[in-house]
């Protein structure tokens, strides 16, 4: 054992053991956090704005300050990037987080001086946390790859701004540097496909024990690797045994990636984002996330069916069930108020409170009034997967094809790359409608009233998936296909790629 390795060890069961006070009574964790932040948010423009010295509770909160997402917030966001002071947060953010794919174009989301521990801890707590639980460390004595965007950073309005992922880079402790992988000069590669070739020459020579990023670009790194040398990654990197992973779900990926790397591996799941780090994997093989209730945010929970009411009921922490799905709004030390992220989370339990992600409340179809969520489809190909054991999936994403042609009855698509098709499509795609029939009532009322057809299953040829993300200029990085839309654009635009 080396002496990371063996430090470790002492330091993970000093950091579960905070975690477990703040769980102790998370009710009154979270009302902390209120009251700090509100404090905070007094000496604010955004503050006076709404009135923040007659806010003393969370209902006092949910009349003041209306639920509103990056769009609706860009007047105060573009205060904060033109380099104004005390607009959200006390003083100017350290950073902003530049992100894409809003209806506004990029989206400049403010890291402030107490905001950013939140981002850095969550992902080394996490790992802490695998320590404690396990016992392994010895993956902190090899090599650490973290798939990110560009380190490099450029100012906007007198603030270092970049990718999240990039900034965080600039952040990892010293005593993981020099284990950590790629170098600087590869990681602020833009062009995906030069800088995956990059990080294969640096990487190859290396005892690689722990490999973090999004499932289909690490497939793509783990491609890479083995047509280059023929063999599997496991004796490629014989020591590698840890996955870090978000932003995604991994089931639909696990049978692949487990056969290229050829043998299952453990892994963690994190729950980051620009606006904060929510969430992780703190239990080796329970798939909830501990939601960090101690971590400069406070969050409010609107019932997923009711997002789109004119006021839907705002709940705390206090107040939330299990197996209902919510939208997430966050109030935060980057100066968040009242912001909806656009995920939807379900609880599994509440001692401690640990969610699933299962959806993002703007991303589902409901072309036909179902109101079909990610959640939905990924169980559903995660079920006829295990029904069809040769099936592997390398991507997939669900469109409705609405026709006006009465003899040609209106459907959902799915759009899928297999890596090995089903013998039999028409047996799969019929296994596809009878789970998401059994799991969305509504869909199964259209389908017994003949309004909608069964589904379409259209197989897209190798990389069409990635040749359609290079066409956006979104290959790599934290970029991700949505897995269902309310119309044709993301199915064309595959189709046109294939």
């Amino acid at each position: 054992m080396g002496l990371k390795s063996a430090l470790s060890r002492p330091l993970a069961a000093y950091i579960h053991h905070r975690y477990q006070q703040w769980q102790r009574d998370s009710v009154a964790t979270q009302q902390r956090v209120f009251r700090q932040l509100i404090d905070q948010g007094r000496r604010t423009a955004f503050g006076h704005d709404h009135d923040f010295a007659a806010i003393n509770t969370p209902a006092d909160l949910a009349r003041q300050v209306p639920v509103r997402d990056y769009e609706a917030l860009a007047p105060y966001f573009n205060r904060v990037k033109a380099g104004e002071a005390n607009v959200l947060w006390p003083g100017k953010p350290e950073y902003l987080a530049k992100t894409s794919g809003t209806t506004s174009g990029a989206k400049y989301i403010p890291l402030t001086k107490d905001s950013i521990p939140n981002h850095i801890n969550g992902a080394r707590d996490a790992l802490f946390h695998y320590i404690q639980g396990t016992g392994n460390s010895r993956f902190l004595d090899g090599k650490l790859m973290f798939l990110s965007g560009s380190p490099a950073l450029e100012k906007v309005g007198g603030i270092h701004t970049g990718r999240l992922s990039g900034i965080v880079n600039h952040h990892v402790p010293a005593y993981l540097r020099r284990n950590q992988l790629p170098t600087y000069s590869t990681n602020i590669i833009e062009d995906w496909e030069t800088k995956l070739d990059h990080i294969v020459e640096e990487t190859l020579p290396e005892n690689m024990t722990l490999i973090s990023g999004i499932p289909p670009w690490v497939q793509m790194y783990f491609d890479k690797l083995v047509q280059l040398t023929g063999r599997p990654v496991k004796d490629i990197f014989p020591q590698f045994d840890l996955f870090v992973y978000g932003g995604v779900n991994f089931e639909p990926y696990r049978a692949k990636l487990f056969e290229t790397i050829g043998r299952p591996i453990d892994s963690i799941e994190l729950f980051p984002a620009s606006e904060g780090f929510l969430a992780f994997q703190d239990q080796p093989g329970n798939p909830g996330l501990l939601l960090l209730l101690d971590a400069g945010i406070f969050y409010e929970f609107i019932p997923a069916e009711r997002f789109f009411e004119p006021n839907p009921s705002r709940l705390t922490i206090g107040e939330v069930e299990l197996d209902r799905q919510y939208a997430l709004v966050l109030n935060s030390n980057a100066g968040l108020w009242g912001y909806s992220l656009g995920d939807t989370v379900r609880f599994v339990s509440k001692n401690p409170y640990r969610v699933v992600v299962s959806g993002r409340i703007k991303h589902f179809l409901s072309a036909f009034g179902e109101h079909v969520i990610g959640e939905e489809v990924e169980q559903t190909l995660r079920e006829a997967m295990s029904r069809f054991p040769e099936v592997e999936v390398v991507e997939f994403t669900v469109a409705p094809r609405v026709s006006s042609d009465p003899q040609e009855p209106s459907r959902h698509e799915w759009l899928v790359e297999f890596a090995r098709p089903p013998h039999d499509a028409a047996a799969f795609a019929a296994a596809l409608d009878e789970g998401l029939r059994r799991r969305n009532v509504y869909y199964d009322d259209l389908l017994t009233g003949s309004i909608l057809a069964p589904l379409q299953l259209t197989a897209l040829p190798a990389g069409a998936f990635q040749r359609y993300m290079k066409s956006l200029g979104k290959l790599g990085g934290q970029n991700k296909v949505p897995r269902l839309s309310n119309d044709r654009q993301v199915a064309n635009g595959l189709v046109a790629s294939g």
